[in-house]
C-alpha cells in the first residue's frame, strides 16, 4: 500500500530529535543553567512518563479535552445549521459574511482577552475553540452544498424524493469530503486556540494552566512534556474523528 503523501518519515523524526538532543547538550555545556533554556528530548520524555502515571495529569487532559472538543462539536453543529440556509438564500449568505470574515481576520489573542470580559475562565476555551473553528467548517460546508450536482437535485425533484432520502443519498456524499477537510483543519486549530485561551485565562486544572505554571517556575522539562502531551492528544483525537468520518463516508457511498 502506498504511503500517504505528507506522512511523517521515521528517519526525519529521528534526525530532528538527534538535532534537538545535540542542541540541549551544547547549551548545557556552554552555560551553567543551559538546561533551563532547552530541555533534552530524553528529559522531556522521562518527565512525560512521570506525569502520565498520575491522576492529576489525566484530570487535566480530560478537563481540557471536554471543553475544547465541545467547542469544536458545537461549531460543527452551528456551521451545519447556518450553511444550509446560506447556500439557498443569498441574503443569509451576505448577512453572515461580515462576522465570518471578522473572525477569520482577528487574532485569537484579541478574542481571548475580549471574551474574558464576558465569560469566566472555565468556559473560555470552549468559546474560543467554537469561535476559531466555525469559519473553516461553515465555509467548507457552504461550498460543499453549493457544489452539489444540480442534475441529481433535479432528478430528486422530478421523482419527488423525500427530504430524508435527498439528504442521505445526494447531499451527504457530496458534502462529506468538504466537511472532512474542514474537520482536519479545525481539530488542530481548536486545540491551538483552546490551549492559548487556557494559558491566558488560567482555569484551574487545565493543561494550559499546567503549561503556564511550568513556564513561570522554569520547569523546562515539564514545559516540553506538557507541550508533547497536548500535541499527542490533539493528534489522537484528530485521527479518531477522521477515522469515524471515513467510516461514515463509506456507508454513505455504499
Amino acid at each position: 500500500m502506498a504511503r500517504r503523501r505528507g506522512a511523517l518519515r521515521l528517519w526525519a523524526v529521528v534526525l530532528w530529535l538527534a538535532a534537538w538532543q545535540l542542541a540541549a547538550v551544547i547549551l548545557a555545556a556552554a552555560y551553567p543553567h543551559g538546561g533551563l533554556l532547552l530541555a533534552s528530548p530524553l528529559s522531556a520524555l522521562r518527565r512525560l512518563g512521570e506525569l502520565a502515571v498520575t491522576a492529576a495529569f489525566w484530570r487535566a487532559v480530560g478537563w481540557s479535552a471536554c471543553r475544547i472538543l465541545g467547542g469544536f462539536l458545537l461549531s460543527c453543529l452551528a456551521a451545519a445549521v447556518l450553511a444550509a440556509p446560506a447556500a439557498r438564500y443569498g441574503w443569509v449568505r451576505e448577512l453572515l459574511a461580515p462576522p465570518v470574515a471578522a473572525v477569520k481576520a482577528t487574532p485569537v489573542a484579541s478574542f481571548i482577552i475580549l471574551a474574558l470580559v464576558w465569560l469566566d475562565s472555565g468556559r473560555l476555551s470552549l468559546f474560543i475553540a467554537f469561535l476559531m473553528v466555525f469559519p473553516t467548517v461553515y465555509l467548507n460546508l457552504l461550498e460543499g452544498i453549493r457544489q452539489t450536482d444540480p442534475q441529481l437535485l433535479e432528478m430528486a425533484r422530478v421523482f419527488r424524493a423525500p427530504l430524508g432520502r435527498r439528504l442521505a443519498g445526494i447531499y451527504l456524499p457530496q458534502v462529506l469530503p468538504y466537511f472532512r477537510s474542514a474537520a482536519s483543519l479545525g481539530l488542530g486549530l481548536c486545540w491551538k486556540a483552546g490551549v492559548a485561551a487556557e494559558v491566558i485565562g488560567l482555569p484551574a486544572g487545565s493543561m494550559g494552566e499546567r503549561l503556564y505554571t511550568a513556564k513561570v517556575y522554569f520547569q523546562t522539562p515539564d514545559l516540553f512534556a506538557w507541550t508533547a502531551a497536548i500535541v499527542a492528544v490533539s493528534a489522537a483525537f484528530e485521527r479518531l474523528f477522521l477515522k469515524l468520518m471515513d467510516i461514515l463516508a463509506g456507508k454513505a457511498a455504499a
